[in-house]
């Protein structure tokens, strides 16, 4: 009898196409050098949450030029081919992404303008009520007529439709709605931890149910044991999620937040970033093991430590990320 093959984690994570569906941290160089301190190949980062349109267009025309000043770690991707060249020429990645849809503000043509600006995911509400639905901490008044607008417009052009803060009623309707697979970028399941955020097993049944995908995230505050969660707590929430959605509707979505200040979360936690207060994240601290994106690489080995095969390690690491983006995309 054969022995069992002894796979490398480190190899196979510096092999594989690394994607974090979505990060908020503090553009600055350090998070460049630690995304490829991490392996990252490619990570959806925020350059939009409550901005309208002229301060988001503000904020994509810094971070181009943080990207051009930083060449030599990061690059700007649009399409899955621009993925893989960032991992041939050893660098991370750039997916411009929303976290609201406020930036659209009421004019569908600002839809394809950003496209046109590199944008690639646009998650539609964040917590709260906007002109295209609802978030997380509201009552629910679901996809509104523009909302559905919006959707096909997206659909169109080809930017992926984010649904991780949004509400559980506009979530069903833009999984319906839409013409292409949606997401979850980063969420966790109610079943470990009951909180407004997570997504209850029904939910995530049926995002994947209708070629929809789940990016699981490690945010502290959602985690069973918050604070005191670990990354072997982080893979539990990573398998209770793929024995919900299956192995091929799964990735990572981490909303890495490091470098942020208390500032930035006030920010976070207050509708439209400073009227009422929504919701109070407590202290952040990422699950022990993974702290930082340059320790990207511990996931991978804990994933092949619980007994994961390295065909379904590579799947959640990015793999799966890669099928969905390019099937939203177009290439």
């Amino acid at each position: 009898m054969n022995a069992p093959e002894i796979i490398d984690p480190g190899a196979l994570h510096e092999e594989s196409i690394v994607i974090d569906g979505l990060i908020i941290a503090k553009w600055e160089r350090d998070l460049f050098l630690d995304m490829r301190k991490g392996g990252l190949t490619a990570a959806n980062c925020t350059v939009s949450v409550w901005e309208g349109f002229q301060d988001t267009v503000n904020n994509i025309l810094g971070v181009n030029k943080l990207i051009a000043e930083n060449s030599e770690l990061v690059m700007p991707v649009r399409t899955t081919a621009d993925i893989l060249a960032a991992k041939d020429a050893g660098k991370t990645g750039i997916i411009l992404g929303f976290q609201n849809a406020h930036a659209f503000e009421d004019q569908l043509g600002y839809v394809s303008l950003f496209k046109q600006l590199g944008v690639g995911v646009v998650q539609l509400c964040y917590n709260t009520q906007n002109l295209v639905g609802t978030g997380c901490y509201e009552r629910d008044g679901g996809l509104s007529g523009f909302g559905r607008e919006v959707v096909a417009e997206m659909n169109r052009v080809g930017i992926l439709c984010d649904l991780s803060h949004v509400g559980s009623k506009t979530s069903e309707e833009v999984i319906l709605e839409s013409s292409k697979p949606v997401c979850y970028s980063h969420c966790l399941p109610y079943g470990l931890k009951a909180h407004p955020r997570n997504k209850s097993d029904e939910e995530l049944r049926f995002i994947a149910d209708h070629g929809g995908f789940v990016g699981v995230t490690m945010f502290a505050p959602f985690l069973a044991k918050g604070t005191d969660s670990t990354i072997d707590d982080y893979a539990e929430a990573i398998e209770y999620v793929m024995n919900i959605v299956g192995e091929d509707s799964i990735g990572i979505g981490t909303d890495f937040t490091q470098g942020q200040d208390l500032n930035f979360f006030e920010w976070l936690t207050h509708d439209k970033g400073y009227a009422r207060r929504l919701t109070s994240f407590g202290e952040i601290i990422n699950p022990l093991g993974i702290r930082t994106v340059g320790e990207f690489p511990n996931l991978t080995e804990t994933l092949l430590k619980r007994g994961h095969s390295e065909r379904v390690v590579r799947k959640i690491m990015g793999e799966n990320w890669m099928r969905v983006l390019g099937d939203v995309w177009g290439s």
